[in-house]
């Protein structure tokens, strides 16, 4: 079986990056606002904390954007912007689509769940709609693989 890369597509990241642009747009906006606002030297550390908030976002979002994961006859490796991780399979113990309520609707992901450790979210499954063919074939994907490395 060839090894399966499981990413956004071109059209999901341009979608993301636009969101992200606004986000970018309106936190800017706000440092601005307060940064001209605040003539206190106590209270800078507002803007300051929210600075870093926004650092903190960006780099969130471009990890979640860019990554991937590459499926193999081993197992799973993770790339993402700030890291590498390779998981074999035979520490998976599920593929799970969950789902997270926010404000602004309910959104799709998928998680490997591990044996031992903590769960991992797989990057470039984070999609807000409700039938999703591309989520359902990345899911059948990676439990094709799961099950015939673990021969089941």
């Amino acid at each position: 079986m060839p090894d399966v890369w499981i990413c956004f597509n071109s059209d999901d990241r341009q979608r993301y990056w636009w969101r992200t642009g606004i986000l970018m747009l309106a936190l800017a906006g706000v440092l601005v606002a307060m940064s001209l606002t605040v003539h206190e030297p106590g209270k800078w550390w507002g803007v300051g904390g929210l600075g870093v908030f926004s650092v903190v976002a960006v780099l969130s979002t471009i990890n979640s954007i860019y990554g991937r994961v590459l499926l193999t006859a081993t197992g799973l490796e993770f790339r993402t912007f700030v890291s590498r991780r390779s998981i074999p399979w035979s520490e998976v113990a599920g593929v799970e689509k969950r789902d997270r309520v926010l404000r602004s609707g309910v959104w799709w992901y998928l998680r490997i769940v591990r044996v031992r450790g903590r769960s991992l979210m797989v990057p470039g499954t984070f999609t807000n709609r409700m039938m999703d063919a591309e989520l359902e074939w990345k899911q059948a994907a990676i439990q094709q693989y799961w099950s015939r490395a673990v021969g089941g």
